[in-house]
């Protein structure tokens, strides 16, 4: 049962930071909620922040949330994406929604941005994966299942 809760959470996760991924790189859902979307306006975003090179932090946020959550999803490297993103997500926490707060902003307040909530549980779930793993359900989980069966079979070889 472990191994299909892992799998449930790695794909749920997937899919927030993909969707991320592709909004700050190719403008993919813009408009609505989600805003303008794509290089330009992430990077502007950052620029409002005080980031230096925004430009070049723009794709680098859009790349670990699409690679990271695309690896995340299929359960490759499963730990070293988890702690990218974490990376990411503390580094928003405290850079943007922390100074907000603890909740999002529902009403939809204008000129107010969205506390740690939402954030809080994403540092949950990929904390999860990288002390869990990935589980059997992933190709990290078909590699050590193979591993520990080549090493059986050597050991089997040796005791002859």
């Amino acid at each position: 049962m472990t191994d299909i809760g892992l799998a449930v959470l790695r794909v749920a996760i997937a899919w927030v930071f993909v969707a991320h991924g592709m909004h700050k790189l190719f403008s993919f859902w813009s408009g609505g909620g989600a805003g303008p979307g794509g290089l330009t306006a992430t990077a502007e975003h950052l620029t409002a922040l005080g980031f230096p090179s925004p430009s070049i932090l723009a794709i680098v946020a859009g790349v670990t949330q699409l690679a990271g959550g695309a690896l995340v999803g299929v359960g490759l490297l499963t730990r070293f994406a988890a702690f990218a993103l974490l990376g990411y997500v503390l580094l928003g926490i405290v850079t943007e929604h922390l100074r907000w707060g603890f909740f999002l902003n529902w009403a939809g307040v204008h000129g107010r941005g969205n506390g740690i909530e939402y954030s809080l549980v994403l540092v949950g779930a990929l904390v999860c994966l990288i002390f869990a793993g990935a589980g059997k359900w992933s190709l990290d989980g078909r590699r050590a299942e193979r591993a520990e069966s080549r090493a059986m079979g050597r050991a089997r070889a040796r005791g002859r």
